[in-house]
């Protein structure tokens, strides 16, 4: 679930790309990746294995500026396509605050599309959400290729809920940051319904109804886009939207930073001239609380670099640090107090005696690591002095 850090008015949400394999999930990403101005995008780290193309997750943090009184930071994920990874897929899909279901058009993937959706419905109710009454927005990928199926076929069978729906093609682009839109909407709106999200203040008309938010700053980006020649002011593609009137705010659990702006500091090497733009955070880093920060980039740092023992090995340091917040006892007495799941922890406990660590036990390590730190946020540790 989203995450609210109430000094800095910003909250975090998680959105996911579920869908068969092969239907387009991580080229959607990388299209975003590619479309968002890198001072507005995170560190994207993709997984490929010999089955399929994402084998734990992508993970790309897109800052949307201003939403009502609150800045908001998405976090896209994508999920592995293929059934034979559906415990990874519902540990992708734990705390998601909405879903792109991105299908295949072609008429030989029908019965993968129903399969995949059948299964993202009841893995959501395993975690304890109606997908009736979740953020849903369905993606008709592969629109260039020929012989696709009608758009009113893939509505009659994979939409009876009638949720937005867009024709894409995710390898050129098209309809993709529409898609990005819709959703991101309708989780703002989930947000506000909950209170998580504070809702934006009455403005007084001052020259007729101007657009804001989110679509406004994606009209812009696309503008922009095409007319490559003109100069623009400077409007960053994090979905920026109009400056609204303060408004008080509404009472909202006081939860540590989501993300953290001081970039580590570099002891291998002197450092020639100050970097200009901010430091780009990866998934863990980006939760963790200000002590545990070189620690997190440490772990992110061997996972990127292909050292997945020293991954663990890190991971494992930073986990015990960060559950030593929780008090005096032992590493299960604070995991249970922190109310981190205890069956992740055994399984991660278990890695420290394996003698080949591979990409999806690193992967199970940050996994572990994120959700200790998505504790101590929401239980406010450590303490701020």
């Amino acid at each position: 679930m989203s995450s609210v850090n109430l000094m800095a008015r910003e909250v975090a949400a998680k959105i996911v790309f579920y869908g068969p394999g092969l239907s387009g999930k991580t080229t959607t990403l990388r299209k975003i990746y590619e479309t968002v101005r890198p001072a507005h995008r995170g560190e994207m780290m993709s997984i490929a294995t010999e089955g399929d193309r994402t084998l734990f997750f992508d993970f790309l943090p897109v800052k949307v500026e201003r939403v009502g009184d609150c800045s908001v930071r998405l976090a896209l994920y994508t999920v592995p396509g293929q059934v034979f990874y559906n415990a990874t897929r519902k540990l992708v899909l734990q705390g998601a605050d909405g879903v792109v279901f991105v299908a295949d058009s072609q008429p030989e993937a029908m019965d993968a599309n129903r399969e995949s959706l059948a299964n993202l419905e009841e893995n959501l109710f395993e975690h304890g959400i109606r997908l009736d009454r979740f953020p849903l927005v369905m993606q008709w990928n592969k629109r260039d290729l020929e012989g696709v199926l009608p758009v009113d076929v893939l509505h009659k069978e994979l939409n009876p809920r009638g949720v937005p729906e867009f024709e894409t093609a995710a390898a050129n682009g098209r309809g993709v940051l529409d898609t990005l839109k819709a959703i991101t909407r309708l989780v703002i709106k989930d947000l506000r319904a909950k209170r998580i999200v504070p809702p934006p203040r009455p403005t007084t008309p001052a020259g007729g109804p101007q657009p804001a938010g989110l679509e406004a700053q994606l009209t812009q980006h696309l503008q922009n886009r095409q007319q490559p020649h003109v100069q623009q002011p400077a409007a960053p593609m994090g979905f920026v939207g109009g400056s609204a009137p303060a408004l008080a705010p509404t009472p909202v659990p006081r939860v540590a930073p989501v993300s953290v702006v001081p970039p580590p500091r570099m002891e291998a090497a002197p450092v020639a001239a100050p970097q200009t733009g901010p430091k780009l955070l990866g998934a863990a880093s980006a939760l963790a609380p200000g002590d545990m920060f070189d620690h997190a980039r440490a772990a992110e740092a061997a996972f990127m670099s292909g050292d997945y023992a020293t991954c663990v090995a890190a991971c494992t340091d930073a986990i015990r640090r960060a559950l030593a917040y929780a008090g005096e006892g032992s590493l299960t007495q604070q995991a249970y107090l922190l109310r981190v799941d205890g069956a992740d922890l055994l399984r991660f406990q278990g890695l420290a005696t394996q003698q080949h660590i591979r990409v999806d036990d690193a992967a199970f390590a940050l996994y572990v690591l994120m959700q200790v730190f998505v504790r101590l946020n929401a239980v406010g540790l450590p303490n701020a002095e």
